[in-house]
């Protein structure tokens, strides 16, 4: 008898970790296959959304928190994905602490008034930080509870006065081979990038984080400066951001630059959109104490379950097309 047939557990419960596990080194093979469709998010620059009612002050505060079980801090800073320190999950914990955060500079550019390379310090002085405890959903299926430290992303952002040819907002993360080991294998066309719409950088609920559990980001969590944006899948929360940029047009983004078609650039978190090779109506979540293979699975929730702040954000887009 099987393990799987001796606990019982169906297929749809346990499959989701032998299929994502080491998922770079799979798109890199897919990558050599001929192309498959894309969809129209890989192709075209998405309509502007119409203009919808914004949610009211009180429906953002009563985003900052949740009364769900909080995922402990060891399963949070030992369960990551962070392949410029390894591939597994348990890499980035493990990995030597090479990663030198202090001092730390963030290039802030392109379409704004008044650009500069700032210190972490400098680029963070007078706001005040904030405890954020959002739910984190990876598009691997699984899911968590973090209670972050950061800024609002807006009010760093304001602060650089971006033009009207400001779109979006791209950001990099560091590449440096000696301090990130993960660097010499080629999984992805490093440095990692990622980006938003400029309405979803500068809407209340995206965080720049420099914290979590009340501690300063440890390297495996993505220190000293990550992005945290929790109705979209865990990849769009960029690590160890070293740039950030007012852009035109849609920026490149490591994912969909490697597979559009499964990795679009919005990747809001959406069950009714499956990945091509998983379903994502449901998730894993991590929280409190026991197995993460085998955790309880939940019904996944649109945007996240944070639809009353952010859905005037894609009024009237089709979110299969723009997924």
């Amino acid at each position: 008898m099987s393990l799987r047939e001796a606990l019982n557990i169906p297929s749809s419960q346990i499959t989701d970790e032998a299929v994502y596990r080491d998922r770079r080194r799979l798109l890199a093979a897919f990558a050599l296959s001929p192309a498959l469709g894309l969809s129209g998010c890989a192709e075209a620059e998405a309509p502007p959304p119409p203009k919808a009612a914004p949610p009211s002050p009180e429906q953002i505060k009563a985003g900052f928190r949740t009364e769900e079980v909080q995922t402990s801090y060891a399963d949070v800073t030992s369960y990551n994905n962070f392949y410029e320190f390894g591939t597994n999950k348990g890499d980035p914990s493990a990995a030597d602490k090479t990663l030198r955060t202090s001092p730390w500079t963030v290039a802030v550019g392109g379409a704004c008034a008044k650009p500069g390379k700032l210190s972490l310090e400098d680029l963070i002085k007078g706001l005040t930080p904030q405890e954020r405890v959002y739910r984190l959903r990876c598009v691997e299926g699984w899911s968590m509870v973090i209670p972050w430290l950061g800024v609002p992303l807006a009010d760093v952002l304001k602060r650089f006065e971006p033009t009207a040819k400001a779109k979006y907002v791209a950001f990099t993360t560091l590449a440096d081979r000696k301090q990130m080991p993960g660097i010499a294998y080629p999984s992805i066309n490093w440095p990692y990038r990622e980006g938003l719409r400029i309405d979803e950088a500068m809407h209340p609920l995206t965080l720049l984080a420099t914290g979590l559990y009340g501690k300063p980001l440890p390297q495996q969590n993505g220190a000293p400066l990550r992005l945290v944006v929790p109705w979209k899948y865990g990849f769009k929360s960029i690590k160890s951001i070293i740039a950030i940029s007012f852009v035109e047009h849609r920026p490149l983004t490591s994912w969909n630059d490697l597979q559009s078609n499964e990795y679009g650039f919005f990747s809001n978190v959406n069950p009714a959109v499956d990945h091509p090779r998983w379903s994502q109506k449901t998730e894993r979540r991590i929280a409190g104490t026991g197995s993460k293979l085998f955790a309880d699975r939940i019904p996944t929730r649109l945007f996240n379950g944070y639809g009353e702040q952010v859905s005037s954000l894609y009024a009237g887009m089709n979110l299969r097309t723009w997924f």
